[in-house]
């Protein structure tokens, strides 16, 4: 079913550094490099470079971690960006907002029964998911649409586009207007990095999923009804999502209630 309106984280602090390098450590697959750089020889092979009582508080410092490593770590976007998203992200015309963190990109624990390569949108908390297998989805924060122009419903990826043009409906030109006929794609475009086009069966809905030049506004729902992200969240997504895929954008009063739990920042 869909919903759509008209318009569209010697001295102490120098042991406590030796403890979080040590901890970096075993996440390196150069573990005993690390070891040699921080004078903490196993004793088993000798060499009693640091006494027993600072080995043993590498040793406590490494117990909270055994409830937190996750084989998964959150997305990097930098290995998606083209040489053409660099150079226009380098300098962009409009000033970079500091995003809350709740609404950087993470992995979560994703309870819900969607089928990983889903998209679903949570409207009232701001959130877009992106499912994953064994329990997970990648979560990014956006900017939806005021209730009276958002859409909500089931939706299919019909198109997508990299920079794409904007062309203003006739009901933006009227509210927000005037506007060309015609936007080039480009960092000042509102579609911003990448366009997502939603449709249902043959048809564009006019809704999208894509970047945007006013990342302040995210976390907020302030937009003329499409799915704002960051554009490096954008570019992430997009190298994910496949044409066909299925789109879940929940409508007001309905949250996914998905709880974020552990997770790693991206």
């Amino acid at each position: 079913m869909m919903r759509r309106s008209s318009a569209v984280c010697g001295d102490g602090t120098r042991l406590i550094k030796h403890a979080q390098l040590f901890r970096s450590a075993l996440f390196s697959a150069r573990f005993g490099q690390h070891l040699v750089l921080l004078g903490v020889p196993l004793f088993a092979i000798g060499g009693p470079v640091v006494p027993r009582s600072v080995f043993a508080f590498f040793v406590v410092a490494l117990l909270p971690l055994g409830g937190c490593m996750q084989t998964t770590l959150s997305p990097s976007t930098n290995a998606s960006m083209t040489p053409r998203d660099r150079q226009l992200l380098a300098h962009t015309p409009y000033a970079q907002a500091k995003v809350p963190e709740q609404y950087l990109r993470h992995i979560v624990d994703y309870p819900r029964k969607e089928q990983p390569g889903t998209i679903l949108v949570d409207t009232d908390a701001r959130y877009l998911y992106f499912v994953l297998p064994d329990g997970k989805a990648i979560r990014y924060g956006v900017a939806v649409g005021e209730e009276a122009m958002a859409f909500s419903g089931v939706a299919r990826v019909g198109r997508l586009a990299e920079w794409p043009d904007w062309v203003p409906t006739a009901d933006i030109q009227a509210r927000l207007g005037p506007y060309p006929a015609r936007v080039p794609g480009g960092a000042a475009n509102p579609l911003g990095a990448r366009g997502i086009y939603l449709y249902v069966g043959n048809k564009d809905t006019l809704y999208r999923i894509h970047g945007t030049n006013q990342p302040e506004y995210i976390g907020q729902a302030i937009s003329s009804g499409c799915i704002r992200m960051r554009n490096e969240d954008v570019i992430d997504l997009y190298d994910r999502v496949k044409l066909n895929s299925t789109v879940v954008v929940l409508p007001p009063g309905q949250s996914a209630q998905v709880q974020s739990g552990r997770s790693w920042r991206g």
